[in-house]
């Protein structure tokens, strides 16, 4: 499906993920999509640049592996042009059942109705010891 309108697809993004459905959130997603965490993730297999539907599966099926649960929590959407910037809290929880509410910044840039690039920045040392609790 593509969207006329940027902020109507990311928020479908975003809802899409609260569902946990993975078709529906990769239908706002282009096929050749990079989907990138910071590098020092890596140690937990969900660091670097993914790329297309099937990178952005394979990221989706490691979380679960190494984090017990997630919720995002967008509260504001900024856009410029091509670009939606989104800030929010998401709650992290550890395979023991630890939770933080950590904050974020999703960089999502946009071309022809479909997301082609979404960057997620976030501060690593406070998830990487919610993933260690």
């Amino acid at each position: 499906m593509r969207y006329t309108d940027n902020l109507e697809l990311i928020r479908a993004a975003y809802q899409a993920f609260h569902d946990r459905d993975v078709t529906a959130l990769l239908g706002t997603m282009a096929e050749d999509m990079e989907w990138v965490h910071p590098e020092s993730m890596s140690t937990y297999g969900l660091g670097g640049t993914k790329v297309g539907h099937d990178g952005v599966r394979a990221f989706l099926a490691k979380v679960p592996t190494v984090l017990g649960g997630m919720k995002l929590h967008p509260t504001e959407f900024v856009q410029s042009g091509d670009r939606v910037v989104v800030f929010g809290v998401r709650d992290v929880t550890s395979l023991s059942g630890h939770t933080e509410e950590l904050e974020f910044v999703h960089s999502w840039t946009l071309r022809d109705g479909l997301a082609v690039r979404m960057e997620d920045i976030f501060d690593t040392v406070a998830f990487q010891r919610v993933i260690e609790n």
